[in-house]
């Protein structure tokens, strides 16, 4: 039988390291992409690519012909956008489609990739996959969105025996971050000095090629309509700044900031951003979120999956290396 794999978003950060691990565990891939997506993540692998896009049903449709999985990795990961109704296309309606195109073509089994930001935080510990986050809780249209793609899977796993399995991405980071990510320009801008202060925040940071792995035995091991974090290390935000600034040999940043006085700031960025079209660097619905630390228990993944993460620390170190050999960092 064959093992082809059909994969959206294999253009991107997470999807191009997802690409990677199937192809190492022995899988066929076929790279969904739209014909104005860069494809330098997937230069010299041995996979096919089929054009197309997951808002428009007939390529959706022609990209699944003989096609035994699906790992659903696409996503509109913006922080702000000037319009945040294209969240909600990609990342809503295009699942949608991608699930019920699955559901078409008899496809075995499903993998989509959420995010940690569908579940609750935890004031008192690390969240787990016991607390999803009501959509109306959400804080951004970014977060909103993908919560509201995961009732979708999980209702059309209730409804229509969907075979799909659920894995959450915290924070990931490492080699081939395109874009790059809200965490990835983070990296970059701290590297380059330009980090000085900080705000009390934490997030949960993973290697990008661990959260990988992590699909695939999701894709072997997971169990129908069962979510999965796939995390690493609990990290204050100062920690993870001080690490960059010790492995690029620069100054820690030295003072904590309040976050009042930052919200007028981050308006003024996003009146600045609608003018230019260049996504800010702070922005409100950011500093609303940084209020609570992001923090989180992949134990479940470890149990049932056999998921392993490696420290933190090493998905900076190939973060940098990449981010210098591709020109963002000096």
């Amino acid at each position: 039988m064959t093992n082809l794999v059909l994969l959206t978003g294999g253009t991107g950060f997470v999807g191009s390291a997802i690409a990677r691990a199937l192809l190492e565990s022995g899988y066929r891939v076929r790279a969904l992409a739209r014909p104005s997506s860069v494809r330098n993540n997937l230069a010299g692998l041995d996979l096919e690519t089929s054009d197309g896009d997951i808002c428009d049903q007939a390529t959706l449709d022609r990209a699944m012909n003989g096609v035994r999985y699906v790992v659903h990795a696409a996503a509109d990961y913006r922080l702000w956008a000037r319009d945040p109704n294209a969240l909600a296309r990609t990342n809503v309606e295009g699942t949608r489609n991608v699930m019920a195109a699955a559901l078409r073509a008899g496809c075995e089994r499903v993998v989509h990739t959420s995010s940690v930001a569908t579940i609750a935080p935890r004031p008192d510990g690390d969240a787990d996959e016991t607390s999803p986050l009501d959509e109306d809780a959400a804080i951004g249209a970014y977060k909103r969105s993908k919560v509201a793609a995961e009732r979708v899977v999980e209702a059309m796993v209730a409804r229509e025996q969907l075979p799909a399995v659920i894995v959450n991405p915290s924070t990931p980071i490492g080699p081939r971050d395109i874009k790059p990510t809200p965490t990835g320009r983070i990296i970059v801008e701290a590297a380059s000095g330009r980090i000085p202060a900080f705000v009390d925040t934490g997030m949960n940071l993973v290697h990008v090629d661990d959260v990988a792995r992590g699909h695939v035995e999701a894709l072997l091991k997971g169990r129908i309509g069962e979510r999965y974090i796939l995390g690493g290390d609990n990290v204050p935000l100062v920690t993870m700044l001080s690490e960059i600034a010790r492995l690029t040999g620069r100054r820690s940043p030295r003072w904590k900031l309040p976050r009042a006085p930052l919200y007028p700031l981050a308006t003024l960025a996003e009146v600045l951003a609608r003018l230019t079209s260049r996504e800010p660097f702070l922005t409100r619905d950011g500093l609303k979120m940084s209020e609570h630390r992001m923090f989180f228990s992949s134990a479940k993944a470890a149990r049932e999956l056999g998921y392993r993460a490696r420290p933190y620390v090493d998905g900076l170190r190939d973060a940098l290396a990449w981010f210098r050999e591709a020109g963002y960092v000096r």
